[in-house]
């Protein structure tokens, strides 16, 4: 391939990904563009059409009368989430600067297009932001979102639950699973009853052992800060074998749930999860990098399964009078 067009295939690798992001500036400053990749978009995308799923599900499971303005309460409680990932992204880089000039070294921070100092602040801009935007949806809301901060907030600063391992992937998977998804279904329903807990329990089990996924691309760097990860510590083999069961197992154990009444019957077709479960955990297994994506494939395909099993949980709940069994 000539010079020009290797800089032209990195220029276009570099319009996909995160990846050497600041050599062009076509419509935005580089702080601009430096502010916007401490959200971390593609991690922002998940929480959103998620909770938007699951929103809709608990307005059509709950029966609750359809007003016209339905659409408008689920924008702004899933745009309140999302809000709180943004947050929780941007403080977690301001606090792995050491890190991410070791694996990472294309984020706005280590590239010194945004200070840690500011990153922080902004992140709690936007915390705060969150909060009080949800005590106003309702009150239910509100605790679910400050049990996420609390959750998120932890994770980067001390106790700093990330450094410890297992604990650090479980301290990832309760907010993303369970308590975003009780915070979503308490926009139009009663959260503590069987079917959102047990979808919650589904979600947080598969993000536990998901999660592995993200720590492949950071191994050494966690390791030289203090950061105990089941990749550094175990290896991606290993990691993916002891982390098969909560990947699989989540979605296998739905027609036990049906069976005994706990969840509708027409959800079973969530159980075919089962065959994407062990692709995800053959690429930890592999643990191989992506040329394109900020992380591995693995991590990539994680997110996308979790997007598609709200996205099915709430399609089945949706459309249940129609489906032919």
């Amino acid at each position: 391939m000539s010079k020009s067009g290797l800089e032209k295939s990195e220029d276009s690798i570099g319009k996909l990904t995160i990846k050497e992001p600041y050599t062009k500036t076509r419509f935005l400053s580089k702080q601009a563009r430096g502010v916007i990749d401490l959200f971390r978009a593609f991690t922002l995308f998940p929480p959103l059409v998620v909770s938007m799923a699951i929103m809709t599900a608990s307005l059509i499971f709950n029966d609750i009368p359809i007003k016209e303005d339905w659409w408008i309460i689920v924008g702004q409680a899933s745009f309140t989430i999302t809000v709180v990932n943004a947050a929780s992204n941007a403080l977690n880089q301001a606090t792995d600067v050491k890190a991410d000039k070791i694996s990472k070294p294309y984020r706005p921070i280590p590239k010194g297009v945004v200070k840690a100092e500011g990153a922080q602040s902004l992140a709690y801009l936007l915390y705060l932001f969150a909060l009080l935007r949800a005590v106003t949806i309702n009150v239910w809301f509100g605790i679910f979102i400050f049990l996420i901060m609390v959750f998120t907030v932890t994770y980067s600063l001390p106790p700093r639950m990330k450094k410890y391992l297992i604990i650090n992937q479980i301290w990832i998977a309760i907010p993303r699973g369970m308590l975003g998804i009780l915070a979503s279904w308490s926009v139009f329903g009663d959260p503590f009853t069987p079917t959102p807990l047990i979808i919650g329990a589904i979600a947080t089990t598969y993000l536990i052992g998901g999660m592995a996924a993200k720590d492949i691309v950071d191994s050494e760097a966690d390791k030289k800060t203090g950061v105990h990860t089941m990749i550094n510590t175990y290896g991606c083999k290993k990691t993916a074998l002891m982390t098969l069961p909560f990947i699989v197992f989540p979605f296998a154990f739905i027609p036990i749930f049906i069976n005994h009444g706990e969840l509708a019957y027409y959800l079973f077709p969530l159980t075919l999860l089962v065959i994407p479960s062990f692709f995800v955990a053959f690429l930890i297994y592999r643990g191989t990098e992506s040329k394109t994506l900020e992380n591995v494939h693995a991590w990539a395909i994680m997110y996308i399964q979790y997007v598609v099993f709200a996205m099915g949980f709430s399609l089945l709940t949706i459309f249940k009078d129609i489906l032919p069994y």
